[in-house]
């Protein structure tokens, strides 16, 4: 498993302006509730992001599992949203899906237009990515799998990859959601992947 690190640059102050860019691709970031996809959209988006956080009500937190995640409080009900400056050719267009299964129904609308994907996952939950596998895998989306780090149990690359079924065509890496550089390696990782499918394509 690739692991980010800080070797990536923060972004600078003043983003790079979309149109002198070559490439603009919206990319969503999916994975189960509470596994760190507003934290990565956070992290990395070089504008304020837009959030639709609303605290977690009782009720709401009945419905989920949150054992997990006992200082969560506020839950995604529709999107993130942010922007990252890959290099002087890409920009990305970040949209994190909401996690709660309540909300799942908003994901079929976010996926559409959608170059590729980061499926988040949480070693201490693997189960809770089947669905956003699932979902990709059905509308035929590439997309690559970050492993967040929460210090929770620690698992080969071989345990995660049979526990997931994934192929072996199918990058994975090992990030921290909360820092920047990491979550931007991230998203390297997957322009990277988009680019060497597109290769093989035209080939």
């Amino acid at each position: 498993m690739t692991r980010g690190t800080r070797a990536v640059p923060p972004a600078g102050p003043h983003p790079t302006p979309v149109g002198t860019t070559e490439n603009t691709l919206k990319i969503v970031v999916v994975g189960g509730f509470g596994v760190g996809k507003t934290t990565m959209v956070r992290s990395v988006s070089e504008i304020r992001p837009l959030h639709t956080e609303e605290v977690m009500s009782r009720a709401g937190r009945s419905l989920e599992d949150t054992s997990r995640v006992s200082g969560k409080n506020a839950t995604t009900v529709a999107f993130d949203f942010g922007r990252i400056t890959v290099d002087d050719r890409s920009v990305l267009y970040l949209f994190g899906a909401p996690g709660q299964k309540r909300f799942w129904f908003l994901w079929e609308r976010l996926l559409a237009g959608t170059m590729g994907a980061v499926v988040l996952v949480d070693t201490r939950c693997l189960d809770d990515a089947w669905y956003a596998l699932d979902r990709l895998e059905h509308h035929g989306m590439p997309y690559i799998v970050a492993v967040n780090d929460f210090g929770g149990p620690l698992h080969s690359d071989e345990h995660i990859r049979a526990a997931l079924a994934l192929g072996p065509d199918v990058p994975m890496v090992e990030f921290d959601a909360r820092d920047h550089s990491s979550s931007k390696f991230v998203l390297i990782a997957l322009v990277e992947h988009l680019h060497a499918l597109a290769v093989r394509h035209k080939g």
